[in-house]
């Protein structure tokens, strides 16, 4: 950016602009790894017709533009790579109606996705998707990158509750993509289109969610394995013998224990020869046929070796369960660097993936620590720099991501369940499409925006 565009912000956008230093370092990270890319300057909107304004300025004169949430991505989605403007959607906080006659809810993007979830459940409804970061997260960022957590086993991930979408294109036109009705076959499915499509397209600034009724009853048991890839074995078992549980978590040993000693009021007994760990949720209407379903589930686990199952037996049990799976990216990025990796495979494959992932590690020397919701086959690898030299991370470190990525698809998978490709993704895309497919892609990108100002340097890798 020129003196004379960020002195024109200065000027017309003076009171939800800044240029201070603290800004600027503030918002040139997000959780991604320790990266950081300062922009030229803050802009904190607080209504669309300044961001329409924002946006037809900075299209006329090229300006790279950022769209950001709470900041809480691990992709690098929310990195100002190129500069330029940083559109911090904070201001936009206010959740806009709840409508109980027909289970929707109309809100602005940068409500934080847990109180949203608080405050429909007051109505007896329910918003199912729940990333881990749900207590800071924006439901702006959820929708951008389509995110999942634990719910999406049985209730599905970001998309299949987004009906409509208010949204600004990189010139500053205002458009709604959708209708708020349950079932349209009215033209191409734009709402869709820009749901996990990370900023790149639009920027979002009203959001209508379906909501369903609100589970009465929820039982959870936590099950130790005395081998990791056979608890990965049982997750489809589950399924196979006809439950659909509303959270199946996979946690190995050091992202169980590691996370014990992040949050140390919480008391848990991890044996020597635990290998690994499910969390194991069911919820529902009628607590007699959950019960049920635990008493079947543990039929199931009859077939593997497992040591004494824990069932939670209060309230206050479950939340502190839920808050060491819910911590344990804190607690691995606490303990030293790292890299996360967010692998999707059909839940079958889970064993031979996480197999997969060990033995690539013993190749390139490095020891990963593995988790996730293992009932949807998403495995988040979080690749630990530990003893290896900075030539070996910045060098070799990339093969061996493209070798786990490899494994993934060939066992049918794809590269992100739910963090996104963002920056730190974008040059392994090669891998699960096809040149084809990417070029489609780079031309919706183009349609919407022809100058490629709008979160520029994002999915799209940087070498053709």
């Amino acid at each position: 950016m020129t003196e004379d565009q960020v002195k024109y912000f200065q000027t017309h956008f003076k009171e939800i602009s800044s240029v201070d230093h603290i800004d600027l370092e503030k918002y040139a990270h997000d959780e991604t790894e320790d990266l950081k890319f300062p922009p030229h300057i803050v802009i904190k909107p607080k209504s669309v017709e300044q961001i329409s304004a924002i946006m037809r300025f900075c299209n006329s004169e090229k300006i790279p533009v950022t769209p950001a949430g709470a900041r809480t991505g691990l992709s690098g989605g929310a990195l100002p790579v190129k500069g330029g403007v940083l559109m911090s959607m904070e201001k936009f906080n206010k959740i806009i109606s709840i409508d109980e006659n027909n289970h929707q809810i109309t809100t602005e993007p940068g409500v934080i996705t847990q109180d949203l979830q608080e405050a429909v459940k007051e109505k007896g409804l329910f918003y199912p998707p729940d990333p881990a970061s749900k207590g800071s997260c924006f439901i702006g960022g959820n929708v951008s990158e389509n995110s999942g957590g634990p719910k999406a086993v049985k209730y599905g991930v970001t998309a299949d509750y987004v009906l409509n979408l208010e949204v600004v294109l990189p010139n500053g036109e205002i458009i709604w993509t959708g209708a708020n009705v349950l079932k349209n076959a009215t033209g191409y499915n734009l709402t869709q289109l820009i749901v996990g499509s990370e900023g790149t397209l639009g920027i979002i600034t009203k959001i209508v969610l379906k909501l369903i009724p609100h589970p009465t009853h929820d039982l959870l048991m936590l099950v130790p394995f005395y081998d990791a890839a056979v608890a990965c074995e049982a997750v489809a078992a589950i399924f196979k013998a006809g439950i659909t549980p509303s959270g199946l978590e996979f946690m190995e040993r050091d992202a169980l224990t590691w996370t014990l000693k992040y949050i140390p009021d919480i008391q848990l007994k991890v044996k020597d020869n635990h290998a690994a760990h499910l969390l194991i949720e069911v919820d529902g209407f009628e607590e007699d046929v959950l019960m049920r379903s635990c008493e079947k589930i543990s039929e199931v686990l009859e077939q593997f070796e497992t040591d004494e199952i824990l069932f939670a037996e209060s309230q206050a049990q479950k939340d502190s369960l839920w808050e060491v799976r819910r911590k344990v990216g804190e607690a691995v990025k606490a303990h030293s660097i790292y890299k996360e990796e967010d692998t999707v495979v059909p839940r079958y494959e889970l064993p031979q993936l996480l197999t997969g992932v060990k033995l690539i590690g013993e190749k390139y020397g490095f020891k990963s620590v593995c988790y996730g919701h293992a009932g949807d086959g998403n495995l988040h690898v979080n690749i630990i720099k530990g003893e290896l030299s900075d030539e070996q991370w910045n060098n070799e470190l990339p093969k061996a991501i493209r070798e786990i990525f490899q494994l993934t698809i060939k066992l049918g998978g794809t590269i992100s369940g739910e963090h996104g490709i963002g920056y730190v993704q974008k040059n392994y895309m090669d891998i699960p499409f096809s040149k084809t497919s990417l070029s489609l892609m780079e031309n919706i990108k183009k349609l919407f925006d022809p100058h490629g100002i709008l979160n520029p340097g994002k999915i799209f890798s940087d070498k053709k």
